[in-house]
């Protein structure tokens, strides 16, 4: 086959211990929870950073601003165009860590959510595992106690056919018992005879 095209996929087996299937899941619940965790942490210290970044390009705008001035009151054209592109280049910056800077906190919040989502399905699965571990203990317990009584109604069954057997060879015994009695009985006429 090329590709894999046609090849039929077998469902995955359940597992032999239904409590088992809780437990993966549960860890494969926990494991993306703490990739979720690990990427809105990512994203928490890179809002720090970018928090930084926007102190840092708004101090340096307006230092560019305050020697702007300073050029342009000195009517030195030259640093006045140094100056405006520096302004220029620091605002494009500034707007952009604002922008990588929405983008974190959007995320952020995002993975949060979904963090805090995941954390409510595993403590669901981990009350409906109880549930089920504990159903499936009682189960058992019943499974067992229904075996026992069948085992003991077998036996009560087998004394029963024990009994009949008993009855049947007593009565087997008394036919012939009779028959050798009347056997007997019968040789006795034929010697009077």
């Amino acid at each position: 086959m090329v590709f894999g095209f046609g090849k039929k996929r077998k469902p995955p087996a359940a597992p032999a211990d239904p409590i088992a299937a809780f437990d993966g899941l549960i860890e494969d619940l926990e494991r993306q929870a703490a990739q979720v965790r690990r990427s809105a942490a990512t994203l928490l210290a890179l809002k720090g950073d970018l928090t930084r970044d926007l102190e840092r390009y708004r101090r340096v705008i307006a230092e560019v601003e305050r020697r702007l001035a300073t050029a342009d009151a000195r009517h030195d054209a030259k640093a006045v165009s140094v100056l405006t592109r520096d302004r220029s280049e620091g605002e494009g910056r500034l707007r952009a860590s604002e922008q990588a800077l929405a983008a974190a906190e959007g995320d952020s919040k995002l993975l949060l959510g979904a963090a805090e989502g995941l954390a409510g399905r595993i403590a669901e699965l981990r009350a409906e595992r109880s549930s089920a571990r504990a159903r499936l203990s009682v189960g058992l317990a019943v499974t067992a106690a229904l075996r026992e009584r069948v085992e003991q109604f077998d036996r009560v069954l087998a004394l029963d056919e024990a009994r009949d057997e008993v009855e049947r060879a007593h009565a087997l015994a008394d036919i012939y018992r009779e028959d050798a009695g009347a056997g007997a009985k019968g040789s006795r006429i034929k010697g009077r005879g």
